[in-house]
């Protein structure tokens, strides 16, 4: 698989493409914000590792820039790890994050994690109907669109993967636990600001009042559901 590494710290960059590569994966690396934004147009890309910190454009414009025109995984490395540095970066679309100082264990886990996630669409059950509507929403899970009244909306793969969960199950109570463990394919250390984030970006997408939502439904003190409809 083709991973994008940007990265403006030589060190940093050199050491994760050649950890990286060992691993099978192939490299294509940029170390400022327009060569990100330019090679990500030139190549098929898997999944992209992007720090935030960067010369010439930023990581979060090169995060909206990427998510403009795709849905693929994009994990945040950086040392600006405050709340909200990560709620930004989410809420600007990325799936993932790992803080510096990491270790190459720790990013190769997330990256596996993330692709085995996007790779899971591909595997959908056979007895599973291709086409889930609810309410208003239309999901194809072959062609991983969802419209609401014909009209087409833009979902990350995380976003996709948390509203599947949800239509699929109706009437089942999902702990944050029990969706960050399903979603990000990891195991939960207490981190509830990555699921809110998601459920939150969600409901502003699918939701006519995201204050008050039909489609994914806050069961207080336990979790989320989705909503049920005549």
């Amino acid at each position: 698989m083709k991973l994008l590494l940007v990265e403006d710290d030589p060190e940093i960059c050199g050491m994760l493409k050649k950890f990286l590569e060992k691993e099978n994966f192939e490299i294509i690396t940029a170390n400022d914000g327009e060569e990100a934004c330019s090679k990500f147009r030139q190549e098929t890309c898997d999944l992209v590792l992007l720090d935030l910190m960067l010369p010439k454009i930023s990581g979060m414009d090169v995060l909206q820039q990427i998510r403009a025109q795709s849905t693929v995984p994009i994990i945040i490395m950086s040392a600006k790890d405050t709340d909200s540095d990560i709620t930004l970066g989410l809420g600007l679309g990325a799936d993932d994050y790992v803080t510096k100082p990491f270790s190459m264990v720790q990013v190769l886990a997330r990256i596996k994690a993330n692709l085995r996630r996007t790779g899971q669409y591909a595997a959908s059950s056979p007895a599973r109907p291709s086409l889930l509507t609810v309410g208003e929403l239309r999901m194809n899970l072959e062609d991983y669109t969802v419209s609401k009244q014909g009209k087409e909306i833009e979902l990350t793969a995380k976003e996709f993967e948390i509203l599947r969960l949800l239509l699929q199950n109706p009437r089942k109570v999902y702990t944050k636990e029990q969706i960050y463990s399903l979603i990000w394919n990891d195991a939960y250390l207490g981190d509830e600001n990555a699921v809110n984030v998601h459920i939150s970006r969600l409901r502003n997408k699918i939701e006519d009042n995201p204050r008050s939502p039909k489609y994914v439904i806050t069961v207080w003190g336990i979790g989320y559901k989705s909503g049920e409809f005549k």
